[in-house]
């Protein structure tokens, strides 16, 4: 495996093999891998020649109240990981590379981010579109792979490739998760045994909100309302949205006429989780495909 630091290495590899004709595959990550990123990788390498591993935590979606100082970085361990998994290149930029001085250019996607993570954490998917779109000119793949975990990401991901005519095929991948449900997510090492053991509960409060939906529940307030009851069984969750919506606009339902999108995120004490979950009235023909 070959680790690649500066962005005109990066670059210089991906144009050589195109010219060849080599089909690239890419995963993009903020690094601190587990079995979901394991999962990205494997399907990746299974559908292209080559593929590259980005690690990076980009500190333009942070704010100054987040983690970005303590967010964890176990390089040896990451590395390890992909070289277990025959990545080709381990694309480790720094932000001075990527953020010169005299950086200036943001990229936003304005109607997908302005709810539910949008709305939680301001500014957060400009720098997500803004990274996003360097890495894809850097490394030029043709296939990129994100997890449903991060759903508002993949589809604000999804329609800047398009909308920008970036070339780059757009895969969302399914959730990976725990044996108790709860999503994986390199967060979660933040839990202490308390908040793990009731970590579930979002899982099992979108896998409710699922079940109805799949029963032929079209009420999206009795759906929520139910989802809230699960999560409300732990008086130390606070929960910040539960939201039955759109799976393509993102935008909240009343009543859920074919497929929807399930949305959670909770805070427990300083540790912030996301999840969903999809769903589809049985019986209903999709007029779209996700």
């Amino acid at each position: 495996m070959k680790t690649i630091r500066t962005t005109r290495a990066m670059a210089a590899w991906s144009e050589r093999l195109r010219r060849e004709g080599v089909t690239i595959g890419f995963v993009p990550t903020m690094g601190a891998l587990h079995d979901g990123h394991r999962s990205l990788i494997r399907t990746a390498r299974l559908r292209c020649d080559a593929l590259v591993v980005s690690i990076f935590v980009n500190p333009s979606q942070f704010s100054p109240t987040e983690d970005l100082s303590t967010y964890p970085r176990p390089i040896t361990s990451d590395r390890a990981l992909c070289r277990e998994e025959g990545v080709d290149v381990c694309f480790e930029p720094i932000a001075q590379t990527l953020y010169p001085q005299g950086f200036q250019t943001t990229v936003t996607v304005p109607a997908l981010a302005r709810r539910w993570e949008g709305a939680a954490r301001p500014h957060h998917f400009t720098g997500v579109a803004t990274v996003v779109t360097k890495l894809f000119g850097i490394v030029r793949p043709h296939l990129a792979l994100f997890g449903q975990k991060d759903y508002q990401q993949a589809v604000l991901v999804r329609q800047l490739a398009e909308d920008l005519n970036l070339g780059v095929a757009i895969q969302m991948r399914p959730t990976v998760r725990e044996r108790d449900g709860l999503a994986m997510s390199s967060r979660n090492i933040y839990l202490d045994a308390d908040e793990r053991r009731i970590a579930p509960l979002l899982s099992q409060a979108l896998r409710a909100g699922q079940e109805m939906i799949e029963g032929g529940m079209s009420n999206v307030a009795a759906i929520e309302q139910v989802m809230r009851q699960t999560i409300e069984q732990a008086p130390t969750i606070h929960v910040e949205y539960l939201a039955v919506c759109d799976p393509n606009s993102l935008e909240p339902l009343s009543v859920v006429a074919n497929r929807a999108i399930l949305l959670g995120a909770v805070r427990l004490g300083s540790i912030r989780l996301i999840d969903n979950r999809p769903a589809k009235i049985p019986g209903r023909k999709s007029r779209t495909t996700q």
